[in-house]
């Protein structure tokens, strides 16, 4: 177990037992506890039911979200009108006119108890052209500078393996993606931006994204992708996937405009 220091804000850090009143409060100290042997419940006004199933990022859990997300689309239960999955979390909106939370919660520890049974489907493997540095990656000096590294060493790094899309979220289409190497690890910015430009590649801690489109935003932008990630026209209308893989490589700025124009034909 790691030993973990927070604030405390009344409310408790983390629920620490199976229950759906609320959490432990723990004072100001939480043990991180990894995958949890059972999910843990907690409503989420009077639609919502949310499913707890660790409490960091790790691909064991988030792979137990995506199982269980399929399995409740699989069960197609009357009453369940969407599930939204996380990083280590599973949201269950449901109609409690059709659903009541008893029924909901007994349908889902059955769901659990066969998981396993479970299959994913095969991850897909998506290369993203990226032109690093200058206007379109306007932190990439700084990360360079705060890893006393080179640029040139930045971006092999960035592209040097593919990265699994945890979750979709934040704005449609953007991926949160991960684990950045250890040598690119960094803190978001102090103090975000209010405008970030579509399609650009920023990493924090050790996860990296793509901004789908223009947003504020508070990571540090390596360079940007001329690839489109969301298209309401489209069917599916993202263009990544959580469970796929994303590549990274590198392009001239030359390629760029020519990647952009032929998608806009």
């Amino acid at each position: 177990m790691k030993l973990v220091f927070g604030i405390c804000l009344g409310f408790g850090i983390w629920n620490l037992e199976f229950s759906h009143t609320g959490s432990i409060c723990s004072g100001c100290v939480r043990f991180s506890m990894g995958l949890y042997p059972k999910a843990i419940s907690s409503l989420m006004g009077d639609h919502g039911l949310l499913l707890e199933f660790g409490d960091e990022i790790s691909r064991q859990i988030n792979i137990k979200v995506r199982r269980m997300s399929l399995a409740i689309r699989a069960e197609a239960m009357e009453g369940i009108v969407e599930t939204v999955p996380t990083y280590r979390s599973l949201l269950v909106h449901y109609n409690p006119e059709i659903l009541s939370v008893e029924a909901l919660r007994k349908s889902l520890i059955r769901i659990e108890e066969a998981l396993q049974q479970i299959p994913l489907p095969e991850p897909k493997l998506t290369r993203i052209p990226v032109v690093y540095g200058g206007i379109y990656g306007p932190d990439l000096e700084d990360v360079a500078k705060y890893h006393r590294t080179s640029l040139e060493e930045v971006i092999r790094l960035h592209c040097s393996n593919p990265y699994l899309i945890y979750m979709i979220g934040f704005v449609p289409g953007y991926p949160y993606m991960g684990e950045l190497p250890q040598e690119l690890a960094i803190p978001r910015l102090k103090t975000p931006r209010l405008s970030v430009p579509k399609g650009s590649v920023a990493i924090a801690q050790r996860q990296t994204g793509i901004y789908s489109m223009e947003s504020p935003g508070g990571w540090r932008i390596l360079g940007r992708t001329p690839v489109e990630l969301f298209d309401p026209g489209k069917d599916p209308p993202a263009l990544l996937h959580m469970g796929d893989f994303v590549q990274f490589y590198s392009i001239s700025e030359k390629e760029f405009e020519e990647i952009k124009n032929n998608t806009k034909r």
